[in-house]
């Protein structure tokens, strides 16, 4: 089986768009979630739902693919999750290195969507002394010193970083030097890196954070929309009023005579 280091995935010579890249992945998990209850064939519309775009936009996507479906009768599943899988190069074996094998380090080892994907993590290194030969997720962590033999053993192309913040470009930079040209950053950092490095970055505190703005975003126009209601019925109090000639809170005339 090829190996990460020696075949490259074609997005980009094909010219297909970043953002249709970034769709790939959605439309993916949609086709596999329907492969599974080997559904055999699905619209355009239907897989957009699934995979949280519209219709429009995934033919679009499709087209860059150079599939079409067929009118009437939709996209064959299968073929469509192994044209996905070819672009994005999921039918060779990608070796992955994670570094920092703390909390999270060790969550992402135990992750067994790597290896459905065509991920394999070849070794798990961390700075610890007391972590080395210690096994999680049944691979035994191996130290930093070794990480550039590792690499090269291997074959690694992507590399994992989670690390603390402080010494994650410290790890970039040697995963760079090593040959690594692919890393995804769990680091609350941003990296630096020369051309030809793709650098994806997961930051859970930057996406709570843009929840958070959601949530208060929410709460607020509840709270306009609560205050609107209170003016309206206000309004409609003091018409009420003057139609019958009473005040809004009873008896009393809304307007005194001379």
């Amino acid at each position: 089986m090829a190996t990460g280091r020696t075949h490259r995935p074609a997005t980009r010579s094909r010219g297909i768009p970043e953002a249709t890249v970034a769709r790939l992945p959605l439309y993916l998990r949609a086709l596999t979630a329907l492969s599974e209850r080997s559904v055999p064939t699905v619209s355009s519309e239907e897989l957009a739902a699934a995979a949280g775009v519209n219709s429009a936009k995934l033919r679009k996507d499709f087209s860059y693919l150079g599939s079409y479906g067929t009118r009437g009768v939709g996209y064959d599943v299968e073929y469509l999750v192994y044209q996905i899988s070819r672009e994005l190069g999921l039918t060779q074996d990608w070796p992955v290195v994670i570094v920092g094998i703390g909390n999270l380090g060790a969550a992402l080892a135990n992750y067994g969507g790597f290896a459905s994907r065509g991920f394999r993590v070849a070794a798990l290194i961390d700075a610890d002394h007391e972590m080395a030969g210690k096994p999680v997720a049944g691979i035994p962590v191996q130290h930093t010193d070794e990480l550039e033999k590792i690499i090269d053993d291997n074959g690694v192309s992507i590399g994992v970083i989670a690390t603390p913040a402080g010494a994650a470009q410290q790890v970039c930079d040697r995963l760079v030097a090593a040959g690594v040209t692919s890393i995804l950053n769990f680091a609350p950092t941003v990296l630096t890196v020369p051309d030809g490095v793709d650098v994806r970055k997961v930051d859970l505190s930057i996406e709570l954070q843009i929840l958070a703005f959601h949530e208060q975003r929410k709460a607020g126009e509840e709270a306009e929309a609560q205050a609107g209601a209170a003016i309206e019925a206000e309004a409609a109090a003091v018409a009420a009023a003057k139609e019958t000639g009473k005040g809004p809170d009873g008896d009393v005339p809304a307007v005194m005579p001379a």
